[in-house]
């Protein structure tokens, strides 16, 4: 006799399974779209997780998160004034400051003076900088795809399928 749910006296529900490629891809699903406010809380539980795996296999220990986004964002959007560079990063303006003197002793950025206002400068990625984040960008991306290879093909093909709405994020975030 299979055992029973203590509260109903009936026998427990089985685990729901993890949706298919079809369910992600906008196939026949019988429960629906998912709960934005689930899928938000288990998103950010994964990335919180996934994110000092990644950076516990770094070469470069003196490159910090925040060290790195200030890079990338550089990379990105440079050159800035260190209050865009804030603003960008949504950090307060002495952190950034400091940050960007550290940057700058580390030798991964420019300094230049603003053509628009001779009294800022305007920060940019040099040649280091931009080799050094070339290099953790590398280190990050193989050790993704060695994990993502070890994930069985539906797995592979589920989380290609997401990469579109997750990128989507990104660009309304930005």
């Amino acid at each position: 006799m299979a055992p029973s749910d203590t509260t109903t006296g009936h026998p427990p529900e089985p685990a729901p399974e993890r949706p298919g490629p079809a369910e992600l891809s906008g196939g026949s699903a019988a429960a629906g779209p998912a709960d934005p406010a689930e899928l938000a809380g288990r998103l950010r539980a994964v990335i919180q997780h996934l994110l000092p795996v990644l950076r516990g296999h770094s070469t470069h220990r003196d490159l910090t998160p925040s060290r790195t986004a200030a890079l990338a964002t550089l990379d990105a959007h440079g050159p800035l004034r260190v209050s865009e560079l804030a603003a960008r990063m949504n950090i307060a303006l002495s952190t950034t400051s400091r940050m960007v003197d550290l940057l700058d002793d580390r030798g991964w950025i420019a300094r230049r003076t603003d053509p628009l206002d001779q009294r800022a400068s305007l920060i940019s990625l040099n040649d280091p900088g931009r080799a050094l984040l070339r290099a953790v960008r590398r280190e990050t991306t193989g050790l993704l795809a060695e994990r993502i290879g070890r994930l069985p093909p539906d797995r592979q093909h589920l989380l290609h399928a997401a990469l579109p709405a997750l990128e989507e994020l990104v660009d309304d975030a930005g």
